[in-house]
């Protein structure tokens, strides 16, 4: 995938465009700043179809706004899916994440964090190990299909839900 476009929102998170094949869907893979060169590196060896947005992110209201942006009806197409990139997970419990302020930086204007999210399940239904994960708790309190993989396995990840997925792969390098 060709990397198209970088830009930043006002949470400060850095969001990049990959665009692949004509077609396809539209992915949204979610990243720590520390996973986000091997997720860059990931989709820059992908020949895949659509489009993939790569959002760097720091806490969950940076995430959900970005879900919402990424899901509204003006951009034609919603989200396929969205790959959060942490610990292997298959499934969590619902979570409660205390409120908090956050500050977007020293003297800079400040935003409210945290609430009750949903239970989420993998995607595709992999089974394996279970655990606490609010980034895909968000995602699927927004009602999207989401996976929680590592950094090592993000391709692997990827290419085996573009292939359970219409029209969603063409070939992988």
């Amino acid at each position: 995938m060709q990397l198209a476009s970088v830009w930043s929102d006002v949470y400060a998170s850095i969001l990049a465009l990959y665009i692949g094949r004509a077609g396809g869907h539209r992915w949204l893979i979610a990243v720590t700043s520390e996973h986000a060169e091997a997720a860059a590196q990931a989709l820059r060896g992908l020949d895949g179809k659509g489009e993939t947005v790569l959002l760097v992110y720091a806490g969950l209201t940076p995430l959900e706004a970005t879900l919402c942006e990424q899901t509204a009806a003006t951009l034609g197409r919603g989200l396929a899916g969205v790959l959060v990139v942490g610990r292997a997970l298959t499934g969590g419990p619902a979570v409660t994440v205390p409120v908090s302020t956050q500050l977007e930086e020293p003297g800079g204007l400040g935003y409210q964090e945290g609430g009750s999210y949903p239970a989420w399940t993998d995607a595709l239904g992999a089974a394996g190990e279970q655990g606490e994960c609010p980034p895909a708790s968000v995602c699927a309190s927004r009602g999207l299909s989401v996976r929680v993989c590592t950094p090592e396995t993000l391709t692997a990840t990827l290419l085996e839900w573009w292939a359970a997925t219409p029209h969603a792969l063409v070939a992988a390098d």
